[in-house]
């Protein structure tokens, strides 16, 4: 059964590269801003660390605020592993070619959240199919991003209305998102922003995720007034 409404995906942070300290410690102080998720992810480090990685943020971010929901990018076995040992990982992100999300949720049961990743109309329609399955879509790129090339058209601000009028899951922004970019995107519908540099660059990852729920709701006020 789908969890969206436990779910506060505002400010939603994915781990960048950087020692294993350095990570967990940008985990940790944005949690401590209130994130509601982090998500951490592999790329390009290799499958032990990125289990003894997930599992350092999981107990730095469960023991900082209990309340922010941690996911493992793509590597469903070792969020699997993790969960099995008790420790608070809560599910996984997938993109388009990896597992099956109905695979997904038949391996971590039904207390996992699962998000996928979209980014066309076309993608959402698919990932309607599976509303009963997952939790949450990720749709972007926002913008031409230099960590990921997807092959798929920058979505813009232009493009979000569409997809959440079309998705009938909740929807968070992804794709070289600027922290002043939150407010209008906040604005367009979205449940969410997803950004993985400016938590990785900020002098305050925690400062950072408090301005960034701050702006995502005064974003949706705009929109709704």
């Amino acid at each position: 059964m789908p969890h969206h409404a436990q779910l506060d995906l505002r400010c939603y942070v994915v781990t960048g590269n950087g020692s294993i300290d350095e990570i967990v410690d940008t985990a940790q102080q944005a949690a401590a801003g209130g994130a509601g998720v982090i998500q951490v992810r592999s790329k390009p480090i290799e499958a032990g660390q990125l289990l003894q990685l997930a599992e350092q943020v999981a107990l730095a971010v469960a023991d900082t605020n209990p309340a922010t929901k941690v996911l493992i990018d793509d590597r469903v076995d070792i969020a699997a592993i993790l969960m099995r040992r008790g420790l608070p990982v809560h599910g996984v992100h997938v993109g388009q070619s990896d597992i099956p999300v109905t695979a997904v949720r038949e391996l971590l049961g039904p207390d996992a959240i699962i998000g996928l990743t979209t980014g066309t109309a076309e993608l959402i329609h698919q990932a309607n199919e599976y509303a009963g399955i997952i939790d949450y879509v990720g749709a972007g790129p926002f913008r031409p991003t230099p960590t990921k090339d997807s092959g798929r058209r920058p979505i813009d601000l232009e493009g979000y209305p569409h997809l959440v009028e079309l998705s009938k899951l909740p929807i968070v922004a992804i794709g070289d998102v600027q922290p002043g970019d939150v407010a209008e995107l906040a604005a367009t519908g979205i449940a969410g922003v997803a950004m993985v540099r400016a938590f990785r660059d900020a002098p305050s990852a925690t400062e950072l995720a408090q301005k960034v729920i701050a702006d995502f709701s005064a974003g949706q006020n705009r929109a709704g007034a």
